[in-house]
Order: structure tokens, then sequence, then C-alpha cells
């Protein structure tokens, strides 16, 4: 896939660690401030109906109903989110009667739309008690609703519609799922819902700079020098002044000559130094190597991309050991720069990426390597330089030879120690001058190569950033999907036993992560996966008939698959084991076999955002996996057997139609 920027990337694979904690991408799908009105808290309700939160969809529709904010458009969600995900047996005494008394309101909204879905959807209510004479009637008027009430209705009523009135409706289903499964680019997409939510852009700052403190030191050791040096002079243009002049102005040249070449050759060897010490970074099987998680799996990630980002004509490990020094230096500012709480290298693979294609295009187009030779002194000016530092050695002794000739011993002895303290002062004043305009041109250079780092890789950052929230599929397109999944799961499943819908008593689907998985969710969301395990229970009067099978959410690729047979009276027992470090266990224990456990969540107590709870995200998790439904369902066989599936006939609750 191309992300507008001219780079090819390979999506979910680019990716270097298999089963990552969880990524909790900023949108979210039910947070309201305080003060919402009851209209936003309905909208919210909506948006958490369609994208698979029930739960929170039914409590923030029942508030807005709560304060006065109630027509028929309302009612019709209210009802649908009431039902979603969710069975007869699973409504206590209190929301059954709730539905009642909603059937009775219908005849007090106006005519429209929305009225006559919210009257069909008692009608189907109430056709679930009563015999089956008038199924064509209601099924007309069904098929009569605009296809997006029709879609929501069979959505939404999936646990509630069985027998012969699904039968009807059923091909109509397996159909639009067929349609709807691959829509939307859903094979290009679904990769991006699990990639992190990119951190910002960042470039390691220029160092302090210390030229003030050399300048602070400079006129003094410079004016010790020229005291000095201009006392030695002295001396020898009273001994031999044609000689002195000669050698003076030799001696000018020479340290005039040395200083224009020498301060370059100092500064580019000094910055070689410089950048070698503060890149070093030991590797990881050197002793002196650091146990810093965060920094090996920088490593680790920069391996992988250099190892897919590879010139022409190179192999990827010999492109490894052509560019080992440039990996380290970058390993070690990309820990400098995010070796922080919480962050994870997930979030900064984009820009190790990025440094990865930059470092083989810079290698293609020869630039590759250009510090080196920034850094390095040309020979002519180095071989300059020493020529110059010899001829003012040699000047300065033949000074010392002119005052020895012409002077006396008292002469002599202050003109050497003038020379000594000439070339101790004169060092220490080069020193000082060297380190001053060094510092100066250093900074104005990583200044500057500082800001166009930081510039690139904001460009960078800009380009993937809008690239994945471009590709990122919203939670209506996830949940969809997934729908479509269980839909086209289910009618594989009856074909394979043979069955029509009204040979079911029931059933339900519980989808667990299966390993190695990626997840991720939306604040407020539920937790999606890259990989599901799909378990589908048939309920028949002949007993339970279950169908396990993996599959690849992004292709939705089927992976291994696994079926089973029990009576009723074989199941003796369901358990639920919560340990926070792990997550839900759920144990089913058969008559004549052994336990099965069934992980049916990770533990996820570590991966709440602040202004999450966690309690809450839990259920909103496990309802919408099927868990509350299934465990109910399965609990009830395995306490009364057959007598639980009869005591919760459909037939034997209260009708639902509404009244006009």
């Amino acid at each position: 896939m191309n992300d507008g920027s001219g780079v090819t990337h390979n999506s979910a694979y680019d990716s270097v660690i298999g089963i990552q904690g969880g990524v909790i991408h900023n949108a979210n799908v039910s947070i309201l401030h305080p003060d919402a009105s009851p209209q936003e808290k309905y909208k919210v309700g909506v948006r958490c109906l369609e994208e698979g939160v029930p739960s929170r969809a039914r409590d923030m529709i029942s508030d807005a109903i709560a304060h006065g904010y109630d027509n028929a458009e309302v009612r019709f969600h209210w009802v649908l989110a009431m039902l979603s995900a969710r069975a007869y047996h699973d409504l206590s005494t209190e929301e059954i009667q709730r539905l009642r008394r909603a059937s009775g309101l219908v005849r007090t909204y106006a005519e429209g739309e929305w009225k006559d879905a919210l009257r069909v959807a008692f009608e189907l209510l109430a056709m679930l008690s009563t015999a089956n004479d008038e199924t064509g009637r209601v099924l007309e008027r069904l098929r009569a609703l605009s296809p997006r009430r029709l879609d929501e209705i069979l959505h939404h009523f999936d646990l509630v519609l069985t027998g012969g009135l699904k039968d009807s409706l059923w091909a109509e289903s397996r159909e639009r799922a067929e349609k709807a499964r691959f829509g939307n680019d859903r094979a290009q997409r679904v990769w991006a819902y699990f990639e992190p939510d990119p951190i910002g852009a960042r470039a390691l700052p220029p160092r302090p700079s210390t030229a003030a403190a050399a300048k602070a030191a400079l006129p003094v050791r410079a004016g010790l020098f020229v005291v000095v040096t201009a006392f030695l002079w002295i001396l020898a243009l009273v001994a031999d002044p044609a000689e002195a002049i000669i050698e003076l102005l030799v001696a000018l040249g020479a340290g005039l000559t040395a200083a224009h070449f020498g301060h370059q050759w100092w500064y580019r060897a000094h910055q070689m130094k410089a950048k070698n010490r503060l890149f070093h970074i030991p590797q990881t099987g050197d002793p002196t190597a650091t146990g810093d998680g965060f920094t090996n799996r920088v490593r680790h990630s920069f391996d992988h991309y250099f190892m897919t980002r590879v010139p022409y004509g190179f192999a990827p490990y010999v492109w490894l050991n052509h560019t080992v020094h440039i990996r380290n230096s970058l390993v070690a500012e990309i820990a400098l720069l995010y070796r922080e709480s919480r962050i994870s290298v997930e979030r900064v693979n984009w820009l190790i990426r990025y440094l990865a294609e930059d470092a083989r295009d810079r290698y293609n187009k020869g630039t590759l390597f250009d510090h080196r030779n920034q850094n390095q002194t040309p020979a002519g000016a180095q071989a300059l330089c020493v020529v110059a530092l010899i001829t003012l050695g040699i000047t300065t002794l033949a000074l010392l030879g002119t005052v020895a000739s012409g002077g006396d011993a008292a002469q002599v002895l202050l003109a050497i120690l003038a020379v000594v303290g000439s070339v101790w002062s004169g060092r220490a004043a080069a020193s000082s001058w060297l380190e001053a305009r060094g510092e100066e041109h250093r900074l104005a250079e990583e200044t500057r190569e500082y800001q166009e780092r930081l510039a690139a890789r904001q460009v960078a950052y800009r380009n993937w950033k809008s690239f994945l929230d471009t590709m990122r599929p919203s939670e209506l397109e996830m949940e969809t999907w997934l729908t479509c999944d269980k839909t086209l799961l289910v009618d594989e499943a009856l074909r394979h036993y043979q069955l029509a819908w009204r040979d079911l008593i029931t059933h339900t689907i519980l989808m667990t992560p299966a390993r190695p998985y990626r997840r991720a969710r939306v604040k407020g969301g539920p937790w999606r996966y890259s990989r599901y395990s799909f378990r589908i229970f048939l309920v028949t009067q002949d007993g339970v008939r279950e169908i396990s099978k993996e599959f690849d959410f992004t292709d939705a690729k089927r992976g291994k698959e696994q079926r089973s047979n029990y009576r009723f009276d074989a199941l003796s027992s369901v358990q639920v084991t919560e340990r926070s470090e792990v997550g839900y266990d759920l144990e089913l224990i058969l008559s004549n076999g052994p336990a099965r456990n069934i992980r049916v969540k990770d533990a996820d107590a570590h991966h709440i955002a602040p202004d999450e709870n966690a309690q809450e995200i839990a259920e909103i998790d496990l309802n919408s996996g099927g868990f509350i439904h299934t465990f109910r369902l399965l609990e009830g066989i395995a306490a009364e057997g057959k007598g639980w599936i009869e005591r919760n006939n459909p037939y034997n609750l209260p009708s639902f139609r509404a009244a006009d």
C-alpha cells in the first residue's frame, strides 16, 4: 500500500511483534460530557448500538427517554438495544414489563417510517408467543420497510427470531452478508485498525554550547601570550634588528597559516569524536550492554526495517553489516528521545521505518556516508597546517639563536623563559580560541541539521498519520464485517448439520481471541481482534451441537475447526474463573469427557484509559463477545437440562403486540 508519499508499505505485516498488549484509539463511542442533553445522549446511544455496544446503548437511550426525549424513532432504537445480542431468557422481569408498557405507547406516536418500523418490531415479538398464521402478513410488512430499518431489525433481533419466521428471512440475511463481507476494501484496511496511534515527531536537539566559557578565558590567555611574545621579539630586535624582522615576519605568516587550516582540522576531528561518543551503544552480545528493554526493542525494530528496506543489489544481511554504525547512531537517538513510561515501540515504528527508508534512499543517491567526508580534512590542508607549525617552531628557535648571538647570559635566560611562556600561553589561547569558534560553528550547524531533520520527520509523521486515518476502518465498518462473518459461519454450521431454523430451539455464538493476535479498541468500546475463534452452539430437541472455528479477521481465512455433539444431560456444569492478571476462563464439564477450558478474554487492567472504568469495559467486552448470553444458556442447560429449554420457550412469555 502507498501512504501518499511515494513509499509502499506492507500493511500489518510490517509489524515486528505479532501479539501486542493492546491499542486504544483516541476516538470513542460513548464518552459524553456531564451536561449532555437528552438528544446528545440518544445520538451516542444509537452510535453505540451500531458499533456493537448494546449495553451502553440501552443506558444512553433509556436516560434520554427518562429526561423527556421520546418519540417513535427513539423507541425503535430503544427496543433494538433492549434485544440486541440477547435472548428472552437474558431479559429481567422488569425489562419484560418495560417492553410491554412500551408496546402500548406505539399508538401515541406520529405516523411515519419510524412508527411503522416500531410497530413491525413489536409484531415480530408478538409472533413468538402466538401461532404462525399471521407470519405472511408480518413478513410482508417487514419487507415493506426501508432496507436500513430491515437490516437493523434482522441484525439486532438475531437471538430473538427463530423457527419458521427466521427461515423465511435467512436467505436474504445470508445474501446481504455475502455482499457486505468484504465491502469498503476490508482486506486492505483492517490492519490499520490495529495500528497504534503514532507518537509525534522528535529529533535530537543541539548539544549545549561551551563557547561562553571559552570566550571568557580567551582574553587573559591571549593577553599573556601577546605580552610574552612581544618581550621575546624585543630581545631579538635589540640583538639583531634586520634578522629579527625577517624571523618575525616568517613567524607571523606561519602562525596565520596554521590558524587558518588548523581550526578546520581541529573542528572536524573534534566533531567526529563527539558524535562517536554520543552515539555509541554496546552491542546486544556485549557484556557491557544495558538490559534496557525499550532500547533492545528499538534495536530489533531497526534491524527488521533495515532488512526489509534494502537498496537494489544488496542482500539483507549484507546491508545490515554495511550500516551497523548508522543503525547504532539511530538506535541511540530514538532510545534517548522516546524512552518514556508506557510508550511502546509500535508507536515509534513509523519513524524507524522512515529512517530505514531514508538510509536506503540516501545510499541510492550516494549521500549516505556524506558525514564521513564532511568530517574529514583534506590532506592538502593538513599538510599546510603541519608545515606551518614546523616553520613556526623553527622560527621560534631561530629567534632564540638571534638573542643568544647578540646578548649576554641574562638575556639568553630571559629569552628561554619567554619561549617557554609563549608556547604555554599560546597553546592555552589557541585552545580557547578553537573551542569558542568551533562551538559557535557547531551550534549553528547542529541547529540547521536539527531543524531539517525535525521538519522532514514531521512531514513523514503527518503523511503516516493521514494515511492511517484514511485507511483505519470505523467502528461501524468493523462491526458490520464481524456480523457478516458470524452470519455466514452460522449458515455454514446449519448446512453442515442439515438443519433449518425451525429445527433450532435457540442458538448462541461465543467470540474469543485466537492466538497469536493483535487487538485494539476505541475508548469506551470493546476489544477487537485480528484473529478470532468462533464457537457456535446450536440447541435442538436432541441436544447441543457445537462448532468452533478460527479465522483471520483481515481476510476471513479459516483456520482449524472442531465439532462436538452432546445431550442435555451430558453437560454437567459451567464455571467462570476471573483472574485479574490473566483474564476470564469458561470451563465446560461434560459427564463423558474431560473439562474444557475456554479463554474468553485476556486481562486488560493495564490497557485502560485514565477516564475509563475497568469493570465497565470488561462488561462491554464480555457482552460484545456473546459471553453473557452463552454463559446463561449453558448454565441453564447444565442445571435443568431440557426442562430449562421448555421453561424459557417464547410461547410461554406474555404478548408484546403493539396497541393500535
